[in-house]
């Protein structure tokens, strides 16, 4: 039987009388990527951050491989890089790097950090720079390349693809498929649904703080009928 990487349990969360998620069940298997859409204001981040501990649940629960999500150490397998990555400014890409994996209890090998930015396409003479002077497909990079770096078994990746260019999304891609073929878990939020498609084993609609379809993408399109991921996500929203 499959491990389970992520779990959760009825989940509520509500902001005063906003309900922002109602009643979330889910459950993300160990080695696969898994892809959460919705859109904006659907529930995704929010849910992200209750997995995060940022915020307290007010019903239900999370689990991490079998781990309440709130004990320290159940987040101990945890990379994740947020929607909205904003380094310190201040910093050199190679300090940021060092700084983060230094938390970790991880060395910093100018080899491995090498062939990572090489693998997303970001020069290495950017290292030298203060993040200040990063575009923001440069600072996503960055972020990604530390985050992959930390050797975890589980990534939360909340719309990395975002500010990355063609070439970029691709190199990405081929990384996170990597990643997934070295037993790592993957669980995404993305509002490119051809990317879902292409990468995630399985995939849910969260819609007004609620999952509507859980399932493979093949699935999705089956059950409404559709040719496209794009037109099955609107028929299920609707």
């Amino acid at each position: 039987m499959t491990e389970s990487a992520l779990r959760f349990q009825h989940v509520a969360k509500r902001y005063g009388a906003a309900h922002v998620l109602r009643g979330v069940d889910l459950e993300l298997r160990a080695g696969e990527c898994f892809g959460l859409v919705g859109v904006n204001g659907a529930g995704k981040t929010s849910l992200i951050k209750c997995l995060l501990d940022f915020c307290a649940l007010d019903e239900g629960s999370i689990s991490i491989f079998g781990r309440p999500h709130h004990q320290p150490a159940a987040r101990r397998p945890l990379g994740f890089v947020p929607e909205r990555f904003t380094p310190p400014y201040y910093l050199t890409g190679a300090d940021f790097i060092r700084y983060l994996l230094s938390l970790q209890g991880l060395p910093y090998d100018p080899q491995a950090v090498a062939a990572m930015l090489a693998a997303l396409d970001l020069d290495a003479d950017a290292l030298k720079r203060t993040v200040r002077s990063y575009s923001k497909g440069m600072t996503q990079k960055l972020g990604l390349a530390a985050c992959l770096l930390s050797r975890k078994q589980l990534y939360i990746l909340d719309e990395p693809m975002s500010g990355l260019d063609p070439k970029a999304r691709a190199l990405l891609k081929q990384q996170l498929r990597t990643l997934q073929r070295a037993g790592g878990t993957l669980f995404l939020t993305s509002h490119a649904l051809a990317d879902v498609d292409e990468l995630c084993d399985r995939m849910a609609i969260l819609h007004d703080g609620q999952i509507r379809f859980a399932g493979t993408p093949a699935e999705c399109r089956a059950a409404y009928r559709a040719e496209t991921l794009e037109q099955a996500f609107l028929t299920c929203i609707a």
